[in-house]
This record gives structure tokens, C-alpha cells and sequence, in this order.
């Protein structure tokens, strides 16, 4: 079967939910998710994939359908995640993985990838992240993910989606009918609103120092491919730049349309990522 499979993975005193596509013999690749997404943002591109790969999309802690912390200023970090990430592959039985992660998930793969699990890394694809988070894009970010939005059905939380979210790049109303059921969840009162414990912006306060990780960047030694969108004001193109002559030296893609961050949800954007995980786009 390609998916997709929910399951719940007990990691670290935390359930963790696990999207599950394709055949589990074939090599595996995890897709991590942006801070406040899930790992169902990967619906396109993990079907696509699903036909060669045994591709995980786990919903962070305090995302989707896992579990919120009682302890959100120790266990909403990068070091935390990294340290889940870690367990569940433990769990699945993985040595070593493809690794794609758009903006946080990225951040995730960075870190895994510059410590002691870096033999597990064995190829990383960073969707639209730096070692450096420009201060004005947490700005933009705790602008509209600090206070939960309420809707009064799902076509309202839909228009919101294509509002926040625009920077995804262009996509059709199937994508963005979608986006809405697997965002949306009903609050105590029957309204709706997002997916995500709201206490998740704190890593920006308590665990700072993790959004400035040049030192991390430059004991990458995993192959490494950078994409980005090119209005992103995420990743500039002077980070970018910098990126593809430190650490890892990777080769940068550039998706047009597209800020932060690329949805990697068309054909075509399928078609390169496809390309970069088999070897022959360098």
C-alpha cells in the first residue's frame, strides 16, 4: 500500500504522530515539517514518492495529531526535536535516512546532521533555512502563530490558509482544500482553529541561541542539497550564498513564485525533488 497510514509512536513520554507511505522495504526518507504545520503538508509529494521510498511524516510535538508538552520551554527546541527525531527512528528500526525538512524540520535535519547522529543522516534537502533566522522573519511569524485563529467552518479557515500561507507558491483549490482539512481541528466550543499548541513560539525566547547555528553548519559533512524560494525573506540570497561555500558546500535550487516557503506540492517541484534524492540533479 503507498498511504496513507496514521500511526501513533510513543517517543520520549510523548505520542507521536507518524504519516506513513509506500512499502517500509524500501530506503527510507523523512519529511519534517515547518513550526506550525504538520507533517501532512507532504501529501503530494510523499504520494508521489511513495513508489521508491518508506517516507515518514511525523507531526512534531505540539502539531497535528501528537501530543502537546507540559514543558513547552524545555521540549519546544530544535535540540529536543532532534533528540525525538533520533528515538523515533530508533523505534522504525533506521539506520541511516533521507532527510527533507522545510524551515523548522530543516532546522531539525541540520542539527541531527552536525552531531552524534550524523552517520544517520545520509543525505539532506533543506527546504528554505539557514543556519541564520533573519530577526524579521520571527517577527513576521509571531505575527500571525502566537494567537490561534478562530473560524466559523472550514471554507473560513480555508481562505485564511491561502492568506497566511501565499508564500507556498501557486496551487490549486485541491491543494488548498486539503490544506484545510488536515490544519483545521474543533475547539471545546465547535468552532475551528489550527493544528498546534500555540506555546510553540517560545523556542524564539528560550532557545534562541539554536536560530544562529553557523558552528553546526560547518561540521556537516551529509550531502547536501539547499532550496529556496526566491522571494523568501527567510532565507536570503546572501545566507543562501554563504551556505553553498561553507560546510557542507551544497548546490542550491530556486523555485520561482515561491517565498517561504516552497509547498514542493507540483508536479514539477516533484519531479526535482525526485531528482535530487536519486543523485541526478548535483
Amino acid at each position: 500500500m503507498t498511504g496513507p497510514r496514521s500511526v501513533m509512536v510513543p517517543v520520549m513520554d510523548h505520542e507521536i504522530h507518524v504519516t506513513e507511505w509506500g512499502n517500509s522495504t524500501n530506503p527510507p526518507l523523512v519529511l519534517s515539517h515547518a513550526m506550525a504545520r504538520t507533517g501532512r503538508d507532504f501529501d503530494e509529494l510523499a504520494r508521489a514518492l511513495s513508489d521508491g521510498y518508506f517516507v515518514l511524516c511525523p507531526d512534531m510535538i505540539g502539531r497535528g495529531l501528537s501530543s502537546w508538552s507540559a514543558n513547552p520551554e524545555a521540549e519546544y527546541s530544535i535540540e529536543y526535536y532532534a533528540g525525538i527525531s533520533a528515538d523515533l527512528m530508533d523505534v522504525y528500526g533506521l539506520d541511516a535516512v533521507s532527510w527533507l525538512g522545510t524551515s523548522m524540520g530543516g532546522l531539525i535535519g541540520m542539527r541531527l546532521a552536525s552531531g552524534r547522529d550524523a552517520d544517520r543522516i545520509k543525505q539532506l534537502v533543506v527546504n528554505d533555512i539557514g543556519p541564520e533566522v533573519p530577526k524579521t522573519s520571527i517577527d513576521r511569524i509571531l505575527s500571525y502563530v502566537g494567537d490561534l485563529p478562530r473560524f466559523a467552518g472550514f471554507n473560513a479557515g480555508e481562505k485564511w490558509l491561502r492568506g497566511a500561507y501565499h508564500p507556498f507558491g501557486p496551487a490549486d483549490d485541491e491543494f488548498w482544500q486539503r490544506m484545510a482539512r488536515t490544519s483545521l481541528r474543533r475547539t471545546s466550543s465547535g468552532a475551528l482553529t489550527l493544528h498546534y499548541d500555540p506555546a510553540i513560539t517560545i523556542q524564539f525566547s528560550a532557545s534562541a541561541d539554536e536560530l544562529q547555528s553557523w558552528s553546526r553548519w560547518e561540521q556537516i559533512t551529509s550531502p547536501t542539497h539547499v532550496l529556496r524560494g526566491v522571494s523568501s525573506d527567510m532565507l536570503t540570497a546572501e545566507i543562501a550564498a554563504r551556505m553553498c561555500v561553507s560546510g557542507p558546500e551544497p548546490k542550491l535550487t530556486e523555485f520561482a513564485g515561491c517565498g517561504h516557503a516552497p509547498s514542493l506540492s507540483r508536479p514539477e517541484d516533484i519531479r526535482i525533488i525526485r531528482e535530487i534524492l536519486s543523485g541526478r540533479q548535483s
